[in-house]
């Protein structure tokens, strides 16, 4: 490695009120480095990179970029500067096209007229890598997720960047899809570019990085390559504590014969899913797992009513649905909480008390309001009881970590005490600490008597927590598993071949 660093970061300090987010943090990054940043959410990792990118500015301590000392006081002084990042959350203009959202920013236009061509051009030459082969004259959300997440690469990648700040940038990707994100990474480290990687896949940060660097609490409680810190190590590291004393069992869950609260029967939609048959019974989890594109997200928006089923039939407490909307779900008993809570979910500028309440407020009369007594009441109980990290239940929940996020949601239908709750992806990009907690709490509910159905691309964890198991392929059936014969090879056989009991 080279003895000057790329990138160095030294004794960063940055406050919010009540709050120290980064206490005299110290960060290098050498040029053709794999850096892994690591830590729990809420630990200061989105808060140091924020910092680095130009989106905020440290209180106190230095920046330096190839020995020169810098202060970017917006993203774009950072890129100009050669420092891109690419954010969990796509953060691109939907309502243009991918070759428009790749092009920003960047040169081809000739005076007041768009070099259309140019741009098409450039936004192929940018994706061919990557391995996406769409249409780039087509809007970006008519494209998925995981396609966007890989354009969203392609346009940092595309400027040659001399520093790239990857924040878990496969968490919407299938494995072919991550290999090719990391054979890109491989090829830009091997021009000399340095890359900043968070990422809560534990083995992907073993596969791609160099070097660690652990916070915790705004605190660096750890740095060395991957050869010195063993995963374990790393999130003893992560955590402060050994996992096993969490609290989360991870034995195999026991089939109940309890009755069903959600059947299906043929349901499903046009164009979108077929031939769904389930069944949710009283305390149990029923596991939908599948490779990216399956069906998985989709049949949980038809049983909430998101998307209007036009096929089959389903029975909720045993009585037929008809005429099913998102309202009556709420209504019937029953909660959603949608893979993607920055679009979906969570609403930014209202506080954490607003957010948690917001189903309660909707299922009362219009002219009902909650009392301000009641709502505090009852955010401060989720708050405590799910471990949500705030410092007040008022701050805005844009400033909570993706993790403590995902609780509040989580938090919105628990106090509507549902019948039956639907999770997709309910872990999805939070660190090992908050999964922990997310899926505890899963196990808890469905020993108090829930009935929940959680769509989940991790085999190990739809394994570990899930009674009954349905396989989607191609947005179909494709198989079931129960009790004993739930293994990861038994779902990654019937992924493979299409079929199974």
């Amino acid at each position: 490695m080279a003895e000057r660093p790329l990138l160095q970061a030294a004794a960063v300090v940055k406050r919010f009120p009540g709050m120290v987010a980064l206490d005299h943090v110290d960060f290098t990054l050498q040029p053709g480095e794999v850096h892994g940043l690591m830590g729990e959410n809420g630990a200061g990792k989105s808060t140091l990179l924020k910092i680095l990118t130009g989106a905020q500015l440290a209180d106190e301590g230095s920046l330096e970029l190839e020995g020169r000392s810098i202060r970017p006081g917006t993203p774009f002084e950072a890129a100009a500067l050669g420092i891109r990042c690419v954010f969990q959350e796509v953060n691109l203009a939907p309502n243009l096209s991918v070759a428009e959202n790749i092009c920003l920013g960047a040169s081809v236009s000739g005076g007041r007229t768009v070099k259309w061509k140019q741009m098409v051009d450039r936004a192929q030459s940018v994706l061919r890598p990557l391995g996406v082969d769409i249409d780039v004259r087509r809007p970006l959300s008519s494209h998925s997720l995981a396609v966007q997440q890989l354009v969203a690469i392609g346009r940092a990648v595309g400027e040659t960047p001399k520093v790239l700040v990857l924040d878990e940038p496969t968490s919407s990707l299938d494995a072919a899809e991550v290999e090719l994100v990391f054979a890109v990474i491989r090829r830009l480290k091997e021009q000399g570019i340095g890359i900043v990687f968070v990422s809560h896949f534990i083995n992907q940060v073993y596969a791609i990085c160099d070097r660690l660097t652990v916070l915790r609490n705004g605190q660096v409680v750890g740095t060395g390559s991957t050869d010195e810190i063993n995963p374990q190590a790393l999130v003893e590291l992560m955590v402060g504590h050994k996992v096993e004393s969490s609290g989360y069992s991870s034995e195999r869950p026991k089939l109940t014969d309890n009755p069903s609260v959600l059947s299906t029967d043929g349901l499903g939609k046009r164009g979108t899913v077929a031939g769904i048959e389930i069944q949710a019974r009283k305390g149990e989890i029923l596991g939908l797992t599948g490779l990216l594109g399956s069906g998985r997200s989709e049949t949980l928006n038809l049983l909430f009513g998101v998307e209007k089923a036009d096929q089959g039939s389903w029975t909720l407490q045993g009585k037929p649905v008809k005429k099913w909307n998102a309202r009556k779900a709420i209504a019937s008993g029953m909660g959603y909480c949608p893979e993607d809570r920055k679009t979906q979910a969570i609403i930014p500028g209202l506080s954490v008390r607003e957010n948690i309440v917001l189903a309660m407020q909707a299922r009362a009369k219009v002219w009902a309001s909650l009392s301000m007594a009641t709502q505090r009441r009852v955010a401060g109980e989720m708050v405590q009881a799910l471990g949500i990290k705030t410092t007040d239940i008022d701050k805005p929940v844009q400033f909570l970590s993706g993790g403590n996020q995902q609780k509040c949601m989580l938090a919105r239908w628990l106090v509507m005490k549902p019948e039956v709750l639907l999770l997709d992806e309910p872990t999805r990009g939070v660190d090992v600490g908050a999964k922990e907690e997310i899926l505890k709490a899963i196990q808890v509910l469905c020993a108090d008597g829930m009935a929940l159905v959680v769509a989940d691309s991790e085999l190990q964890e739809i394994v570990q927590i899930a009674q009954r198991v349905v396989v989607m392929r191609d947005r179909k059936m494709a198989g079931r598993l129960e009790g004993e014969a739930v293994t990861q090879e038994a779902v990654m056989e019937i992924m493979a071949s299409g079929s199974g009991q």
